[in-house]
């Protein structure tokens, strides 16, 4: 019996050991990342408006872009960079993250995810991914099953953001291969939607160089979406766009036109500004516009119901930088703009012209809070309402 006794409290030793290397190593398991909270990122250099409270949900989530949510609380994040997709999970309800699961690994620019039935549908350069049945096995999530792979395979501007309309049909932006040109291929500078299944493929929308974020009024059902404006004009033009698309079929300008009045000095030539959809909203030149959301949660305060939630993520090339922010669209009772107003500041140190974060995309939790990814900062913010 001495040796059995020997054998277990080896055995024993061997396994505190195990345990002391994988918690000194931070060694998790391949499909789970963990967050630090470590507090590094300045959370008190963001100003909101009084009342307003910005809190971190999610740390060390690498290159955080496009967002959506299922019902029961499960929160899904592409990436662009990364090629991963990742699950967060908050077990306790404390407004925290608990557990990363990831998704999908190795992905062609996965930025655009969206959940529907059960299903999560991943957006790839080219192809539409889903997982069926995922909350159920989201620690194996096994290998996704391909839905549509027939979208063009230029990287350029062909990361997706994607959302299921009022329709049912999932709609997915193909954006220009360019900075500026005339494409060949019908497909580009286009909003498409396809089936669940893959099929009936069509274009919605034309003239759009490049939408990272839309989403549908309730009650009229109209496509709102953000729009970039092309580059090498200078740092004043031209403005990038909100747009509002009132039927199906309509053109934006993209690349004749843009911000709705400025000709293309290349192709403006050949077709009027007056030809084309005016945009609801010029947002600044360079801003990069991406997620945009209706706000249709309860809790905050009446004047920000129904109202439109913009990611601005913040010029690239210009000489002094603009966007970096979070701002407001606000609509009249017709639908018409009345104005844009700065919701979130303070990514961006106006003196250095330094920025530590870039807002992408939101997400409206039940309890009426706002989620926001930055793929800068490696991380999602909650936006809640103290009062």
């Amino acid at each position: 019996m001495k040796w059995v006794k020997r054998i277990l409290i080896t055995l024993l030793i061997i396994a505190a050991i195990i345990y002391g290397l994988t918690k000194y190593l931070n060694v998790n398991p391949p499909n789970l990342v963990y967050n630090s909270f470590k507090g590094k990122l300045p959370l008190n250099q963001l100003k909101l408006p009084v009342g307003f409270v910005i809190d971190m949900y999610a740390e060390n989530v690498k290159n955080a872009r496009s967002l959506c949510l299922a019902p029961e609380g499960t929160l899904f994040v592409g990436t662009r960079s990364e090629g991963k997709v990742y699950a967060i999970k908050d077990f306790n309800n404390d407004h925290k993250a608990d557990t990363i699961f990831v998704i999908l690994k190795d992905g062609n620019m996965p930025n655009g995810v969206a959940f529907k039935d059960g299903t999560l549908y991943i957006a790839e350069v080219n192809r539409i991914l889903a997982f069926d049945n995922i909350l159920n096995k989201l620690s194996n999530p096994g290998e996704p099953r391909i839905v549509y792979d027939k979208y063009p395979e230029e990287t350029h501007h062909g990361w997706k953001y994607i959302a299921f309309g009022p329709d049912g049909k999932l709609y997915v932006p193909v954006g220009a291969p360019c900075n500026i040109c005339e494409s060949v291929d019908s497909i580009f500078n286009t909003i498409t939607r396809i089936n669940t299944d893959g099929t009936g493929l069509e274009i919605v929308q034309k003239g759009v160089r490049n939408t990272v974020g839309f989403d549908w009024q309730e009650g009229s059902n109209h496509l709102f979406f953000t729009d970039n404006g092309r580059d090498l004009m200078g740092d004043e033009v031209p403005e990038c766009e909100l747009n509002q698309a009132t039927s199906d079929g309509q053109h934006f300008g993209y690349p004749y036109c843009h911000q709705g009045d400025v000709p293309d000095p290349e192709f403006g030539k050949k077709k009027s500004c007056d030809k084309f959809v005016k945009p609801l909203a010029k947002l600044g030149p360079h801003t990069a516009p991406l997620g945009m959301e209706f706000y249709n949660g309860a809790t905050f305060p009446a004047q920000f119901h129904k109202q439109i939630f913009i990611a601005r993520h913040g010029s690239w090339n210009r000489s002094k930088k603009s966007g970096y922010d979070v701002v407001c669209a606000y609509l009249k009772a017709d639908g018409k703009l009345d104005r844009v107003e700065p919701f979130i500041t303070g990514w961006l140190n106006m003196v250095k012209d330094e920025a530590w974060g870039r807002p992408v995309d939101f997400e409206t939790l039940p309890d009426g809070s706002l989620l926001i990814s930055d793929d800068y900062a490696d991380c999602i913010y909650r936006v809640y309402f103290k009062g």
